[in-house]
């Protein structure tokens, strides 16, 4: 149960439900109530394929390239730290994905589903969690389960976005997301030691 609630969180961490509420205002400013409702539950549902398209690939490409789980480990834990750090010390996650609207008339993929939902971040983690060489197929089953579970919470919340945006308002979600980075940083940095650890195990 521990371990469910951890990678709930770490999944909520990652993708950041409320720092898309503000990418998602924007893009469909110019949109009325009825056509909002349908980007926010396409671009759910289009991340939501995304993501369990490299839950499902992901693993094969690490194995055709022939990637050790130490060197796997290394490397993904210091993407989502650089990932990480973006959010913490960057401008945000809100404010530098409303720089990519440039077409407020086709907006459900991107920037709403991807990079605003299914984040380069998000990708990488979920990759990480479904690892074979780690995980058991009933534990990818309910890291996948997990993944719909945050999907349909951010879908939630992207249908209440004005409400949400009234309530917390703009530095309130900024700061909420630099959090979600300190603890998708910590992730990451255990990520890392736990490669680097194994990696000198076996070399002794």
């Amino acid at each position: 149960m521990a371990e469910i609630i951890t990678k709930i969180f770490f999944l909520i961490a990652v993708i950041d439900p409320l720092g898309s509420v503000p990418v998602f205002l924007e893009a469909t400013k110019q949109l009325d109530q009825k056509h909002k409702k349908k980007v926010a539950i396409r671009a759910s549902f289009i991340a939501f394929l995304i993501l369990l398209f490299f839950i499902v690939v992901g693993q094969l490409i690490l194995d055709g390239m022939d990637v050790t789980l130490d060197a796997f480990q290394i490397s993904g834990g210091v993407i989502l730290f650089l990932f990480a750090l973006t959010m913490i010390f960057g401008e945000g996650k809100p404010e530098s994905e409303k720089h990519l609207i440039h077409d407020y008339k086709h907006v459900t993929i991107f920037p709403v589903a991807i990079p605003s939902i299914a984040s380069p971040g998000a990708i990488m983690a979920v990759v990480l969690l479904t690892d074979n060489n780690i995980y058991s197929i009933q534990q990818q089953a309910i890291t996948t389960g997990l993944v719909i579970v945050v999907i349909v919470i951010t879908m939630l919340i992207l249908l209440g976005a004005s409400l949400v945006q009234k309530r917390i308002g703009d530095y309130g979600i900024t700061v909420i997301s630099k959090v979600m980075g300190l603890i998708l940083a910590a992730y990451a940095v255990q990520s890392i030691l736990s490669g680097l650890k194994d990696f000198f195990v076996i070399l002794k």
